[in-house]
């Protein structure tokens, strides 16, 4: 567990290319609209990758899955230095997309396999601590490499793909024992009463989670915002982009230093309370950026939905989705909430720039209230009594004679 997080944050530290494929493309002799295709490309390659990623997990195993996509990855992207056709570059770009995002899905449901439920909160807030130091660092490290050589920022990033590959080869089991448990039948009237086959129509079947997934992509849209709308709104209130990046750089602190202490009092609540928390605080949050206070409202807004993100996104994003799936299921699962998050954030930028231009403040009202649609989608989509109810099956199983009394009202925890 400990190198699915270290190889985390070395492959963040090392992801270079997405950050620089606009610049590097458009060095290349190509035009700003095929360089922005390029990424958009990528973007979609990655969504897809997720949910081949989950299939792959539940198919292969975890540890299989990590090493071949991550080796994938490696092999592909230096390729792009040397290729000269534009079809032949977006080919290789929406295929290592795929590549490099395919082991989340299997990442996730190992961390869930070799972690007591109860510390999932804080195991994931521990890897979101690993992704955002890599990720901040990253583009500085690129910069350096640039200086040097457009050839080491691709090579680089395969380096660190490698090396992440190396880790989990070398240090993960070959297969958790749970994951040769078949699917699982959760009871009656939870929207997935049988699960004869394990494959993506499960998950479809899954009502429940279908309401959590619709969560999680207004969330995204929401979230995302901050990339796209907010910096149209500093500049609208005749402010500079000092300013916004100081309310980025203020969101970054804060999860760095903040999430991982806010987890050991999270990680006592239930999970349902955390994911709601965490989306209805991220939309009101962003509401607040209507505020007619200039500077002040900046700050306050990116204080709200910062906290929303540092108190739900661990269980938003990992813990809820690794323990919502059947053992048969848990990649699936894993890469249907994945590729949810990633199409939200591709489609957000598009949605709130085109709402911005037309409204202006009138989007951050609309992201209240749509947080709050997204909350009550939460509230509906994660199981309350789904972890009891496991429990109390398998008691039945054994013999035990232990009936459903007390768990009718129990709820997933965090520490359950």
């Amino acid at each position: 567990m400990k190198s699915l997080l270290a190889g985390t944050m070395i492959n963040r530290l090392g992801g270079f290319v997405q950050v620089f494929m606009v610049l590097y493309l458009t060095q290349r002799g190509f035009s700003d609209a095929q360089a922005g295709a390029a990424l958009g490309v990528y973007g979609a390659g990655a969504v897809l990758g997720t949910l081949v990623g989950g299939w792959m997990s539940d198919k292969l195993g975890p540890r299989l899955t990590i090493v071949s996509t991550l080796l994938g990855s490696a092999v592909l992207l230096p390729c792009i230095l040397y290729l000269d056709s534009y079809w032949a570059i977006l080919t290789v770009i929406a295929v290592s997309g795929a590549a490099s995002l395919a082991y989340q899905p299997a990442s996730t449901s190992m961390i869930s396999h070799l972690t007591p439920a109860e510390r999932h909160v804080m195991i994931f807030a521990m890897g979101r601590l690993a992704i955002n130091l890599g990720t901040t660092a990253a583009p500085l490290l690129g910069a350096a490499l640039v200086k040097i050589s457009w050839d080491f920022l691709f090579w680089g990033e395969a380096l660190a793909v490698v090396v992440f590959s190396a880790l989990a080869a070398t240090t993960l089991p070959h297969r958790a024992a749970s994951d040769t448990t078949g699917p699982a039948d959760d009871g009656p009237g939870d929207g997935r009463e049988q699960t004869p086959k394990a494959s993506y129509l499960a998950v479809l079947t899954d009502r429940r989670y279908l309401l959590f997934l619709l969560a999680m992509f207004v969330s995204s849209v929401i979230y995302i915002q901050h990339i796209s709308a907010l910096p149209l709104t500093v500049r609208h209130l005749g402010r500079g982009i000092e300013v916004y990046a100081a309310m980025i750089a203020l969101n970054g602190l804060l999860v760095i230093t903040c999430e991982l202490l806010v987890a050991k009092v999270v990680q006592r609540w239930p999970i349902r309370t955390a994911v709601i928390t965490g989306v209805l605080l991220t939309g009101i949050g962003m509401s607040l950026y209507a505020l007619p206070w200039g500077l002040a409202a900046l700050v306050i807004a990116t204080l709200v939905w910062s906290l929303g993100e540092i108190i739900g996104y661990p269980s938003l994003f990992f813990a809820y989705p690794a323990q919502a799936g059947p053992p048969g299921l848990r990649g699936r699962y894993l890469g249907a909430s994945n590729a949810l998050y990633g199409l939200g954030s591709a489609v957000g930028p598009f949605i709130g720039v085109m709402i911005w231009n037309r409204f202006q403040e009138g989007l951050w009202l609309g992201c209240g209230v749509v947080g709050l649609l997204a909350g009550a989608a939460a509230w509906g989509g994660v199981r309350p009594a789904a972890a009891a109810d496991k429990d109390s099956a398998a008691d039945k199983d054994k013999g035990d004679g232990m009936g459903d009394a007390g768990t009718a009202d129990a709820e997933i925890r965090t520490g359950t």
